[in-house]
């Protein structure tokens, strides 16, 4: 196995205040707008934002946590039990808001499918906008495009990407994997 640093240290922290520049230039003061961590590993990313964009702006954003567990496509198929399925906290309405999906890798699009499927029950959105931290751009099913993204990497099915959050993999990096075969 090949294990290949694509970012950590230095370079991570700079990508996240980019990112978060990024939604501040956007949204201003976020009064039409809140951020949405996709479960599990997007929280981590959506909180981190939350709190740079406070530092740098003083601005505090509404944030929420979206488990989409019952809406993938493919939930039957893995044989999920209910027992895997994750939280879900948003305590405010979205209707006419800018919702910010975030999450901290992009693959096949499928997740962000079924994240948009489970926000219809907290209200109509009047935009929907996609952040992710790594974006596998050639792995698309479904034609699905993030507005801002932290890296992109070019790599096939069998390679894997790793976002470790220092949060609870003590530090902050993403690895990409290969099998040797």
């Amino acid at each position: 196995m090949k294990q290949s640093i694509l970012l950590d240290g230095p370079k991570f922290q700079i990508t996240l205040k980019r990112l978060s520049q990024q939604l501040i230039e956007n949204h201003g003061d976020f009064s039409n707008a809140v951020i949405i961590g996709i479960q599990p590993r997007g929280t981590y990313l959506a909180k981190r934002l939350v709190q740079e964009i406070q530092e740098m702006s003083g601005v505090e954003v509404p944030i929420g946590i979206l488990d989409i567990t019952f809406y993938r496509d493919d939930f039957r198929m893995k044989g999920h039990s209910p027992l895997l399925a994750n939280s879900t906290l948003i305590d405010f309405i979205i209707d006419d808001k800018d919702v910010i999906f975030v999450d901290d890798v992009l693959w096949t699009g499928r997740t962000i499918r079924s994240a948009m499927d489970a926000i219809q029950a907290f209200g109509r959105a009047k935009r929907i906008e996609l952040m992710v931290l790594v974006d596998r751009r050639f792995s698309r099913q479904i034609p699905i495009q993030p507005d801002y993204i932290g890296i992109q990497v070019d790599s096939i099915d069998s390679q894997k990407v790793i976002v470790s959050w220092k949060e609870v993999d003590d530090d902050d990096s993403i690895v990409l994997i290969t099998e040797k075969k």
